[in-house]
């Protein structure tokens, strides 16, 4: 069963949200953190958290204030001008707030506190590392086509961001012309020790898988190798996927699972069985 709610922000935003759960008996809590370009409702994502609510799990996924979409237009980008407007520091910050919430509301939603896990895709898999670095409630991490960086961006396209006040960048499936202004680059600049997924990474003390596919064009898999190589290994374990891309397969609007996102779902359901 899935309900829809909005967890505060500030006076002006509140955060969407869609939870997941077959009954009321008390179980784990899944938080799912979507990406660059993407949202709660995009392709699979329901169908993957939806899988994992049958398995036992309250499952939690929520959008970005500032990530495009609003609540009249779920499935679409037609806020444009707030995604403009998002920073990396902001998410962190509405991630938080995220788990606060629920931790303070888990006898309300049936959950059990000191089981939760997060889960986050491409851009959300870096923020999952970043949160999980300095949140004891969070016992293990998946992070599916994570980056290792958020600092992607030549010095050349650097000053043409800082000289004009903003980027574009297209979206492949919409052909928008997405801006990005520069105060997301501030935020590189000004945050870059807060920001540092490699160096989080490395602090974890929580079981990490990182799943990626070894056809990715988004975010090469060469970038979980390196989270990889900088995280305890005793407890990180890396699977790479032949065959398949950033998406595992699975495009907007749903048409269907894969072998390959059928791969992901089940070694995350072995994960989280394991050690939530």
């Amino acid at each position: 069963m899935k309900t829809e709610f909005q967890i505060p922000f500030d006076n002006k935003y509140k955060i969407n949200c869609s939870f997941y759960s077959v009954n009321t008996v008390i179980k784990p809590l899944i938080i799912f953190v979507h990406g660059f370009k993407g949202f709660k409702d995009w392709g699979g994502f329901p169908y993957f958290l939806d899988k994992l609510s049958l398995e036992g799990y309250a499952a939690l996924s929520f959008n970005f204030t500032l990530n495009g979409v609003d609540e009249k237009t779920p499935m679409d980008f037609s806020r444009l001008d707030l995604f403009a407007e998002n920073t990396f520091s902001r998410e962190l910050l509405e991630l938080n707030t995220v788990i606060n919430y629920l931790y303070g509301n888990a006898e309300k939603f049936k959950i059990d506190k000191n089981r939760i896990a997060v889960i986050g895709h491409s851009r959300g898999g870096g923020i999952s590392i970043l949160q999980s670095a300095g949140d004891s409630r969070i016992k293990c991490l998946a992070a599916l086509s994570s980056v290792s960086v958020f600092d992607r961006y030549s010095d050349k396209l650097k000053q043409i961001w800082k000289k004009q006040g903003y980027i574009e960048v297209e979206n492949s499936r919409t052909k928008q012309m997405m801006r990005l202004n520069v105060s997301l680059l501030n935020d590189i600049e000004n945050n870059s020790h807060s920001l540092d997924i490699i160096s989080a990474i490395s602090k974890l003390k929580i079981p990490v898988l990182l799943i990626h596919g070894k056809e990715d064009l988004a975010v090469k898999y060469n970038e979980a190798e390196v989270l990889y190589n900088n995280s305890d290994k005793s407890k990180t374990e890396l699977f790479l996927i032949e065959n398949t891309g950033h998406t595992f397969g699975v495009v907007h609007p749903f048409k269907g699972t894969t072998d390959a996102f059928e791969t992901v779902i089940n070694k995350v359901k072995v994960f989280l069985n394991k050690n939530l």
